[in-house]
C-alpha cells in the first residue's frame, strides 16, 4: 500500500478585488490593531494577515503604518471639518448650531470607535511633525469653524463667562471626556448614549449661555 503525502494547506488569501474596497477594507483592519496592540506594536504583516492579503499586495495600496495612520486621521478629521462646515453656515440660531456640531462629534466618536481612539486619544509623537503638519492643520480648519459660531454667542452678549476661545475649549473637551469614557470602558454600566448626549448638552450650555 503506498501512501501519498499532501502538501499542506497554504494560508488563504483574498483574491484581487477592487483597489477602492481593498484599501478601505486595510483601514479598517488597521485601526482594528492599532488599537489593540498599540502603534508600536502593530507591523505591516498583522495587518496584511487581517485583511487576508501578502505583505506584497498591502505594499501596494500603503508604502508604511505611519502612511496608514495618516490617512486614517486625515479621513476622520476631514469628516468632522464637513460637518462643521456644513452645520455652521445653517440658517439657525448661534446656539442651536453649537449644540448641533457637539451632537454630531460624539455622534461620530461613538459611530468610530477605532478611529477616534487613534486620532483623539492616543499619545502625541507617534509619527514626525513634517508627517503630521497637513492633518494639524485639518484639525485647526475644523476646531475653528466651531469656535466662529461659539464667537457669534459671545458677540450677541448671551455668553455667561469666559472668553470665545475658553468656552469653546470646554464645550469640546466635555464632550470628548464622555465619549472617550464610553468607547474605553465599555463594561460600565452607561445610561443610553442619546440619553447622556442630551444631558451633558443641556448642562453645558444652560451654564453658559443666556437666554
Amino acid at each position: 500500500m503506498t501512501t501519498v503525502l499532501k502538501k499542506p494547506p497554504r494560508s488563504a488569501r483574498k483574491p484581487k478585488g477592487d483597489g477602492h474596497m481593498r484599501r478601505g477594507e486595510i483601514l479598517e483592519a488597521a485601526q482594528r490593531i492599532f488599537v489593540a496592540e498599540g502603534y508600536q506594536g502593530a507591523t505591516i504583516r498583522k495587518i496584511a494577515d487581517e485583511v487576508g492579503v501578502s505583505s506584497t499586495a498591502l505594499y501596494m495600496h500603503f508604502k508604511d503604518k505611519d502612511e496608514i495612520l495618516l490617512e486614517i486621521s486625515d479621513g476622520a478629521i476631514n469628516r468632522l471639518l464637513e460637518i462643521n462646515s456644513e452645520l455652521s453656515v445653517r440658517p439657525i440660531d448661534a446656539v442651536t448650531r453649537v449644540r448641533l456640531m457637539l451632537d454630531a462629534y460624539m455622534a461620530f466618536a461613538l459611530e468610530n470607535p477605532n478611529a477616534y481612539q487613534l486620532v483623539f486619544c492616543a499619545h502625541t509623537g507617534l509619527m514626525s511633525v513634517e508627517k503630521t503638519e497637513a492633518t494639524q492643520d485639518l484639525g485647526d480648519r475644523c476646531f475653528q469653524k466651531f469656535i466662529d459660531v461659539v464667537g457669534e454667542i459671545a458677540a450677541s452678549g448671551r455668553l455667561r463667562t469666559g472668553s470665545v476661545e475658553s468656552a469653546a475649549q470646554v464645550l469640546w473637551t466635555s464632550c470628548h471626556g464622555l465619549v472617550s469614557l464610553i468607547i474605553t470602558k465599555p463594561t460600565f454600566k452607561w445610561a443610553p448614549d442619546a440619553e447622556l448626549r442630551q444631558t451633558l448638552l443641556d448642562g453645558m450650555l444652560h451654564g453658559l449661555v443666556s437666554d
